[in-house]
């Protein structure tokens, strides 16, 4: 196995739509697999699609780790998991902010619009139908994969720019923010008292 490059935003490949693989069980497409999980535990990430390491194929690796869910039982943990030729259906016209960041866009994230409950269905590298209903982030980790197979940038998906920045100063402001409503909270509390 090896740790391949990622494509970067403004690659070429990332803004293509892949083509289908031809043989899930092919040895060439187990080792890119294989080599796809080791880079998504490297990076760290949570998925990792076939055109971010330079390969316009429709597949892409992907996990659910228990401490990144949210209290919603279509939520489920997922250990890593390849889905070859994906399709995915939307359960709802409804769409929710759902924070994101890419290994293809390093040091920024962004409140990208994502469907909350989807239906997903393809293959593993046996040939195997794999087809699950989740919600939460199991549904947008695997929305945000899937749209790299039709040469989608999760900035392409965005409405409000505003919620777009560089991962530390999004956390800086987070963390001052609630500094502030806690000190406001202290006020209140302190001018109830008197």
């Amino acid at each position: 196995m090896a740790v391949l490059k990622i494509a970067r935003m403004g690659h070429p490949v990332l803004l293509r739509r892949c083509d289908p693989v031809a043989d899930p069980g092919a040895p060439e497409i187990r080792r890119l697999v294989a080599d796809m999980m080791e880079t998504m535990e490297d990076a760290p990430g949570v998925g990792l699609a076939a055109p971010q390491v330079h390969v316009p194929l429709r597949l892409f690796v992907f996990r659910v780790p228990g401490a990144r869910r949210e209290d919603d039982p279509e939520d489920l943990p997922q250990s890593n998991t390849v889905l070859i030729n994906p399709e995915i259906a939307f359960l709802t016209e409804e769409r929710v902010l759902r924070w994101e960041g890419c290994l293809s866009i390093p040091g920024l994230r962004a409140a990208v619009p994502r469907a909350p409950r989807i239906r997903y269905r393809g293959v593993d590298l046996e040939g195997n139908p794999i087809e699950r209903v989740v919600s939460g982030f199991h549904a947008g980790v695997v929305q945000h994969e899937y749209d790299h197979l039709d040469g989608i940038l999760y900035p392409m998906r965005m409405q409000d720019f505003r919620l777009f920045g560089f991962t530390e100063e999004l956390h800086r402001a987070a963390e001052a923010q609630a500094q502030a409503q806690a000190q406001a909270q202290a006020q209140r509390q302190t001018g109830s008292d008197a």
